[in-house]
């Protein structure tokens, strides 16, 4: 039997092979080389100064060639000694101006490429940032650093190097075939001849490198989302000793993609021989028939050197656009990815009329605080010990919602939250406790059915504005690299420390953050890993304590303290909640026992609801679920 998770990953590879086939016929695309070209904006100028370098160097590479053929036709062939320091003279003034014009051309191209990449990285994180939940439940977090790294790069390497070598190249062959052609029109027929060759080889092999280089991009995203899975979950692989499973989940993926880089380089091996080996045979071909044009009298000997030096120059850049032919398949590869990503549309935007949510405190004294236009309070307002709080009315009206929307998760959910009342919402895993969670904080919007906040439908209110007053403590306990008291002032970045620390002392855990290494000062390293999980949902607690909200959402809050500090915690939640609504997911009596209002869910639908003591009257359904929690509650003997 296939293991889920591996089955998960194959279906994932089929997906994305299917997605493959859909765009194996876009090569080159203009319209992508253009719109990358935008990103070069800011430096506009260094733009237009790199244009002008680029086609004086791809006219001085062929003028090195020419000028060295006039060389040994004039002052060598005359013996004119003069004559020759005057032409070698000239030969490295010309060489050194174009050395310099190179530096320049790649100093200019490094900082376009640049500018490009930090463009489209930012745009990236922005476009990432502005997804709703839905987007990171269904995108693996390595396909996403798969689009700012490799893919990225990838295109760096395409305006850097690919987009004005290519050129120079281009430019280069353009100038030798002109000077060619002013020379002797008759054997630059010959050379003109040859070129449909030249085209029909590239456009045999151009299909086949598309799809290798588009197929490759796509395994190493796989490679680098699995990666970056199994480090996240090391503790799980560790835990149930799944090392050996999903190594060989691994290395079939890095074969997946090394079977691919193979292909891809076979094919490009295959051609870049041919493009030297047609090089090889076109200079004989000139050499035929030069060589007859000599004996019969229309062409010198000097004009036969001059033409086969400048044909070197024109033959010369083939096989290096054959290879950046290939580096252009692959940046277009990137290129299209990374504005997919970019151009993704999220499930779902605040609506354009939508409006913040304002709903005034009123301060010990009295007055009542300005609000800005996101709801957040000026000045002293923001203070959590300057304030009485109102909180606001929650209202679920026939919600039905579905992470899918053809497999709802909650069936015609209906419940009323009062201003400051706290409602518990208990039942099995699955009955649907978090996904009121995510509603109530707009995470998600309702398949059917409305969410009513102080009186207004939840898609009429910026997210940013009922975020702003929330506070939210959930299970998983997430920290971000810093300190402690940086990742408690994410509630409110312009708090004091004074008041991150009252924040503190009103939770009762003051004396627990302070006897840290550093306290306050201390680092929690990556996700939080430098601290135990009892500590990490101390800072969380803080955290929400600092935001002094108007809705408090627990999710399973006090599932990784110990008894002991979850006791002096206890008082510390009434502190918290008082004033304030609050949605409260737990198995904990404690804090069901004092809700106000107690929802019992199962499948998705409430099938219970009241107080503590009258459900318990009842001796229905959350009556059982009392007796187990009591009997996991109770001390052991």
């Amino acid at each position: 039997m296939i293991p889920a998770k591996i089955r998960d990953d194959v279906g994932l590879v089929r997906r994305v092979r299917d997605d493959e086939n859909e765009e194996l016929q876009k090569p080159l695309e203009w319209g992508l080389i253009r719109r990358l070209l935008t990103y070069t904006a800011p430096v506009k100028g260094k733009v237009t100064a790199l244009v002008i370098l680029t086609l004086i160097r791809s006219a001085q590479l062929p003028a090195l060639g020419w000028v060295m053929a006039l060389v040994i036709k004039g002052p060598i062939t005359g013996r004119d000694l003069a004559g020759l320091g005057l032409g070698v003279l000239g030969y490295g003034v010309l060489a050194l101006s174009t050395d310099a014009l190179f530096h320049f051309r790649q100093r200019y191209a490094l900082e376009i490429g640049e500018t490009v990449v930090n463009g489209l990285r930012a745009d990236i994180f922005r476009v990432a940032m502005e997804q709703p939940m839905s987007f990171f439940h269904r995108v693996k977090i390595g396909r996403i650093i798969g689009r700012v790294t490799s893919d990225v790069e990838a295109v760096r390497v395409g305006i850097q190097d690919v987009l004005f070598v290519s050129v120079i190249q281009f430019g280069t062959m353009i100038f030798s075939a002109a000077v060619m052609l002013w020379g002797d029109w008759v054997l630059f027929l010959v050379v003109l001849a040859m070129a449909p060759v030249l085209w029909l080889l590239n456009r045999h092999f151009r299909v086949k490198l598309s799809h290798y280089t588009r197929a490759s991009q796509e395994s190493f995203s796989r490679v680098t989302a699995t990666l970056a899975e199994s480090v996240n979950g090391i503790r799980v692989t560790q835990g149930f000793v799944r090392q050996e499973t999903n190594a060989g989940l691994f290395r079939s993926l890095l074969a997946d993609h090394a079977r691919y880089n193979i292909a891809l380089a076979r094919t490009s091996a295959i051609l870049t021989p041919l493009l030297e080996l047609n090089s090889q045979f076109f200079v004989a071909t000139l050499l035929m028939f030069g060589g007859w044009r000599v004996f019969h009298g229309d062409m010198t000997m000097g004009g036969l050197i001059t033409f086969f030096l400048l044909a070197n120059q024109f033959f010369a850049p083939i096989s290096i656009l054959g290879n950046q032919y290939n580096q252009a398949l692959v940046a277009m590869a990137g290129a299209e990815r990374v504005f997919r990503l970019i151009d993704l549309k999220p499930d779902w935007v605040d609506d354009p009329a939508a409006t913040a949510l304002v709903a005034p405190r009123v301060k010990a004294g009295g007055g009542v605080p300005s609000a800005r236009e996101d709801g957040s309070l000026r000045g002293g307002g923001t203070s959590p010990t300057n304030n009485s709080l109102a909180g606001l009315r929650v209202e679920f009206r026939s919600v039905t919602f579905g992470y899918d929307p053809a497999k709802p998760v909650l069936h015609d959910v209906s419940l009323t939250a009062e201003p400051g009342q706290t409602v518990a919402l208990v039942g099995h895993t699955g009955s649907g406790k978090s996904s009121i969670i995510n509603l109530v904080a707009k995470f998600y919007l309702p398949t059917r059915g409305e969410v009513r906040v102080d009186g207004r439908e939840i898609r009429t209110i910026t997210s940013h504005s009922l975020h702003r007053q929330m506070g939210m403590v959930q299970q998983q306990n997430l920290l971000f690299s810093g300190t402690v008291l940086e990742n408690i002032r994410l509630a409110r970045p312009e708090a004091t420390e004074a008041e991150v620390r009252e924040a503190a002392r009103r939770l009762d855990c003051l004396d627990l953050l302070e006897a840290l290494p550093q306290g306050f000062a201390t680092e929690v390293g990556e996700r939080g890993a430098g601290l135990s999980l009892g500590q990490r949902q101390l800072v969380c607690f803080t955290r929400a304590m600092a935001a002094d909200p108007r809705i408090v959402l627990l999710d399973e809050a006090t599932s990784s303290i110990d008894a002991l500090t979850e006791a002096r915690l206890q008082k510390a939640l009434v502190e918290l909640l008082r004033g304030r609504t609050s949605f409260v997911v737990a198995h904990r009596l404690s804090t069901i026992r004092h809700a106000d209002l107690v929802l019992v869910l199962d499948q998705g639908r409430i099938i219970e609801r009241g107080t503590h003591a009258g459900l318990l009257a009842q001796a229905g359904h959350y009556a059982a679920l009392y007796r187990q929690f009591v009997q996991v509650d109770l001390p052991g003997p």
